[in-house]
């Protein structure tokens, strides 16, 4: 079945072999040309931040208007941006980089009030998106498979127009609905230990109240309360002295500023994996080939190659790089680019890039149900067969994989 996608016959003339191959030499390339200046550009792209939210702080007490909240939304997101690119190690081996820019460091401990504050436990976030969903990417074992988190949405006899409002909520409110409950769900609640795949049982929106559930009292007590009584109590109160119209100016900025902090993130992290022309995998790959091939046709980039559009799509922009190196500096993945096109050109790999809103859309279309991801049973040069997956997308047992980076 194909829906805007790679039909059966331009699968079956992918040369993943000699796509492995020129990886392989990209991937010593890339990484022993690690230089002082992918830590500088780190450096400056935390003063974007910084410089936002001291902006948006500025602004904060005056009126409730977007600009001062666009501000604080932005200062916000780029700690995140920071986190992810840290967490996934991806300065760990540059040099001159202090230890505190490095994932052993960053965010961990009591670092994660000053680092990365947010509903997102650091340790937690870790586990889910750095291993589970890159290395599971597309598979029964991602934890981040939106078309299967909604099939719920895609299937409820109601007029479309509620389901677009139900993901235009979900968008505004997602990293507490979705993604700190996600989360926190594959670690142990009292040691911070990953959980092994076959153990997880994951919060969801049903039983985020059940607090006879260890992991339920873990969201609230290290996510929720310490992130929303810190934003939305503490910091208005401290302008109470100033009257209480100011704290309330206050209070209504700071919730402005998570709604589209929440729909920016929204915006930029779920499409990359989700449309119509893209490839959910009901088997694990075995070979590094079949993990760069994998990587590449379950992912999409956007439009890419200022620093002002990488910076706004957190550099995740450049998806497929990404998935295919993700403990690269930020500044590698615009170098590599054209690179990675141009043998994905070579060796006949579908590489799909488009402008985020039409990705964007793409997604959109997957929750409401108006369209359905492609589906490959078998990697292609283990006698693939191309099926349109069912609903409960049954898959073989995930063998255990370390990253190859």
């Amino acid at each position: 079945m194909n829906q805007g996608g790679t039909t059966y016959d331009e699968l079956k003339e992918m040369d993943p072999h000699g796509l492995c191959e020129d990886l392989e030499v990209l991937r010593k390339e890339t990484y022993g040309s690690l230089c002082h200046k992918d830590y500088l550009h780190l450096r400056r792209v935390e003063w974007y931040g910084r410089a936002a939210s001291f902006l948006g702080y500025l602004t904060i007490w005056i009126a409730v208007n977007p600009i001062t909240a666009f501000l604080l939304s932005l200062g916000q997101f780029t700690r995140w941006l920071l986190a992810h690119h840290i967490t996934h190690r991806g300065y760990d081996n540059v040099p001159g980089v202090p230890k505190r820019y490095t994932s052993k460091y960053f965010a961990m401990g009591w670092r994660r009030y000053i680092d990365w504050f947010d509903w997102i436990h650091p340790k937690a976030w870790d586990h889910e998106h750095n291993y589970l969903h890159h290395y599971h990417t597309g598979e029964a074992d991602d934890p981040d498979l939106v078309e299967r988190h909604t099939e719920f949405l895609q299937n409820l006899r109601i007029p479309k127009l509620l389901k677009y409002i139900f993901v235009a909520i979900a968008g505004l409110t997602w990293k507490y609905t979705y993604y700190a409950p996600n989360t926190v769900s594959v670690i142990d609640p009292s040691t911070e230990k990953r959980i092994q795949k076959g153990h997880i049982v994951f919060i969801t929106i049903l039983n985020i109240f059940d607090f006879r559930r260890a992991h339920v009292r873990k969201l609230w007590t290290s996510c929720y309360l310490p992130y929303g009584l810190f934003h939305f109590a503490l910091i208005p109160l401290a302008f109470l002295p100033f009257g209480e119209s100011v704290a309330l100016i206050v209070l209504l900025n700071k919730l402005l500023a998570e709604c589209i902090t929440n729909f920016h993130s929204f915006l930029v992290v779920a499409p990359n994996h989700t449309a119509d022309d893209l490839y959910r995998f009901s088997f694990h790959y075995d070979r590094k080939e079949e993990f760069y091939a994998t990587q590449i046709l379950g992912s999409a980039n956007y439009g890419c190659g200022s620093e002002f559009v990488d910076y706004m799509s957190i550099w995740l922009n450049y998806q497929i790089e990404h998935h295919l190196f993700p403990d690269l500096p930020m500044t590698k993945y615009r170098e590599i680019q054209p690179k990675v096109k141009a043998l994905c050109k070579k060796h006949n790999i579908p590489y799909k890039q488009e402008n985020i809103f039409k990705r964007f859309r793409r997604m959109v279309d997957i929750c409401v149900g108006n369209t359905k991801m492609m589906g490959l049973t078998r990697f292609p040069d283990r006698t693939d067969a191309l099926a349109s997956l069912p609903q409960h997308h049954n898959t073989t047992e995930s063998r255990q994989n370390l990253p190859f980076h």
